[in-house]
């Protein structure tokens, strides 16, 4: 199964590009909010993506989905796990920031989650129902605390759900590589920024 590609930009499309590597060409499609962040991006430009792999009897041609992140990846298994919303219409839904739909499901904001492209006002209540609760460790600012432990955990215990609900890790593990990414950087005060040191130490390794 694929979960990474890195390589050069062969072709850009409204929802997908041709990524190469090592001489061969992926079909990769991206959801909005993705495709936003390299909107810069041309031709022959080098590009990483973290992948969820799509295929089931009903449609049996693979589909990779690209992410900037294993956040957005997490988020994006999230979302298709509410009833009537699968990968291909989450990928064309999710023309909104990962930050802004997060938070209209925490605000139970429906106009809002209406905005998503082919999402409904029962869908979005759908979602609500669904994810509401969830969605701390996918907004871009942790919640302020009244003291520091708890401004701790608002970012740190909802990367250790995402790590072993959806990602897989053992709780063991994930308490580990959370534990081991704050010794490395002491600074970190965001759910992103926890991610991104978690994986960048397990790539050194």
């Amino acid at each position: 199964m694929i979960g990474y590609l890195e390589g050069k930009i062969l072709k850009k499309e409204e929802e997908r590009i041709l990524l190469l590597c090592n001489q061969v060409g992926y079909e990769v499609l991206l959801p909005g909010f993705v495709m936003e962040t390299i909107r810069a991006k041309m031709p022959g430009d080098t590009l990483s993506l973290y992948i969820h792999y799509q295929q089931t009897e009903r449609q049996p041609t693979p589909v990779l989905i690209g992410f900037n992140s294993e956040l957005e990846k997490a988020f994006f298994h999230l979302f298709i796990s509410v009833e009537a919303i699968g990968p291909l219409k989450a990928v064309k839904a999710l023309n909104l920031s990962m930050d802004r739909v997060a938070g209209a499901i925490e605000s139970r904001d429906v106009d809002t989650l209406k905005n998503l492209k082919g999402i409904g006002a029962r869908t979005a209540q759908k979602i609500i129902a669904t994810l509401s609760g969830r969605m701390a460790s996918f907004l871009s600012e942790p919640r302020k605390q009244a003291a520091p432990v708890a401004e701790s955990e608002a970012f740190i215990l909802p990367v250790q759900d995402v790590l072993v609900e959806q990602l897989g890790h053992r709780p063991a593990d994930a308490k580990r590589m959370i534990a081991e990414a704050l010794e490395r950087n002491s600074a970190i005060s965001s759910p992103e920024a926890l991610f991104e040191e978690i994986y960048r130490g397990d790539m050194v390794h």
